[in-house]
């Protein structure tokens, strides 16, 4: 049964708005733990456009389920991440100009860069994921590199417009995280899930966890948070064997 990982990058999206104190995401963080979420994502990005390091000292110190923080391949940010030392850390890629994170990390094309941030998260004691697209070349490369963990994009299955688009992209998916897990790597998955496209990815197997955040906090604009990840939590549940 796939584990659920509530991301809050959203939360503090609107905080730095504004540029004020609320809404906070560690309060967020907790009511998705009330609400039954297994793990907290957030973003620390380079630019500091939405959480902040002040958001990552407090809730090191107040999550109680697994945190996951993702950060780019950036010395600055990877030695905060060590530091820090959260359960997991994904590495991911960033543009300044992106609105979210738009596709999986190039590890191919960035070996030495890559490289170089799993060997120090991982001497430092934190759990190494990457965030790749469904490409077998990819996950090779981070196999070679000693990542413990890949979650997949699924962007451009979340995204298919139409049906027997969507049916490929999810083929693709399944197809990679046969890959993954044959290499020995533990499966996940996010990007652009929602309440209704959730289920078959949540089926395929072996899937450990799914990190999903925009949804759940635009159906917790209507519901509550707590409720909305009660919501995704069933809708993920409903999936097991």
């Amino acid at each position: 049964m796939a584990l659920l990982g509530v991301n809050i990058d959203h939360v503090a999206t609107v905080r730095e708005a504004r540029k004020t104190n609320e809404p906070d995401p560690v309060w967020a963080a907790s009511l998705a733990e009330l609400g039954g979420a297994d793990g907290i994502t957030l973003h620390l990005r380079e630019d500091r456009r939405h959480i902040q390091e002040r958001d990552l000292h407090l809730l090191s110190q107040t999550v109680t389920v697994k945190l996951n923080l993702e950060v780019a391949c950036d010395d600055e940010v990877v030695k905060i991440a060590c530091a820090a030392k959260p359960f997991q850390a994904t590495l991911v890629p960033e543009r300044r100009e992106e609105v979210t994170t738009e596709g999986g990390l190039d590890v191919v094309g960035q070996k030495a860069r890559v490289g170089d941030a799993i060997k120090r998260l991982r001497d430092a004691g934190v759990v190494v994921s990457l965030f790749l697209d469904p490409d077998p070349k990819q996950i090779d490369a981070g196999v070679a590199l000693g990542a413990e963990a890949v979650e997949l994009h699924t962007g451009a299955y979340a995204h298919a417009t139409a049906k027997f688009a969507g049916e490929a992209e999810l083929a693709s998916l399944i197809a990679a995280s046969k890959h993954v897990v044959d290499a020995g790597l533990t499966l996940h998955s996010g990007h652009g899930l929602t309440y209704r496209n959730v289920k078959p990815v949540a089926a395929i197997p072996q899937m450990c966890e799914l990190n999903i955040g925009h949804s759940i906090i635009a159906r917790a604009i209507m519901v509550g948070l707590e409720q909305a990840v009660r919501d995704m939590k069933r809708l993920i549940d409903s999936c097991r064997d």
